[in-house]
């Protein structure tokens, strides 16, 4: 209580007062450019990644654009310790996103190298996935993935630093006959989950790839 006192909940648009639960208010919810992408068709973000990876269906829930209200919502996400912003991301995810016939068998979160794990203190896909996997009651695997090489955040690489992401990721498991969803933060050019999606493709038996991103690149 003492601590709401002293720090009150604002919104990330407008800076207006709002209930600890918000982390926008409801007229800067409505300034969020959503993408109202459908999973079962074909999409923007399935078209980009399908020419990376055979990617078997795609959804974002925002655009990332840069001053834009999403691209402060994820940094506040992944560098201000705020994780429970990942609760209102997986609820508006839930209010848009219908599998349909399509529902994959099971969810994988891209990894964190432990040492930005420790820095950090938390992933911030975790909470976000946890909550689809329970509302869709699709198992998550947060350990199907290993990344293996420490960088810095995709946000503050280059252009050249970002496509350098080869043999980043390795598969930590035996996995086959499943249709896995992917989930990311941000897809900008796509390298991340090429990747991992390749390093699935390629070393797990008959399966399929799904991604799931909470914004990208208009």
């Amino acid at each position: 209580m003492i601590l709401d006192f002293l720090f009150p909940n604002r919104c990330l648009g407008c800076n207006q007062l709002i209930d600890n639960s918000e982390i926008v208010c409801e007229i800067c919810q409505d300034k969020i450019h959503f993408t109202h992408h459908r999973f079962s068709e074909n999409n923007s973000l399935k078209e980009k990644a399908a020419l990376l990876f055979p990617v078997e269906n795609a959804f974002s829930l925002m655009f990332y654009e840069q001053e834009s209200l999403a691209q402060k919502i994820i940094q506040q996400l992944k560098y201000n310790h705020r994780e429970k912003i990942g609760k209102n991301l997986a609820q508006w995810t839930i209010e848009k996103l219908n599998f349909e016939d399509r529902k994959p068998d099971l969810i994988a979160t891209v990894p964190l190298h432990p040492k930005k794990l420790k820095k950090r203190g938390y992933n911030q896909l975790h909470i976000f996935g946890n909550i689809l996997s329970q509302h869709y009651q699709i198992p998550i695997n947060h350990h199907l993935l290993l990344r293996t090489r420490h960088s810095k955040a995709q946000a503050k690489k280059g252009q050249s630093e970002r496509l350098k992401t080869k043999n980043t990721f390795r598969l930590n498991e035996k996995i086959r006959d499943k249709h896995i969803l992917l989930i990311d933060d941000v897809f900008t050019t796509g390298n991340t989950s090429a990747n991992i999606a390749w390093e699935i493709l390629k070393n797990a038996e008959n399966v399929k790839v799904s991604l799931l991103v909470m914004a990208m690149d208009a």
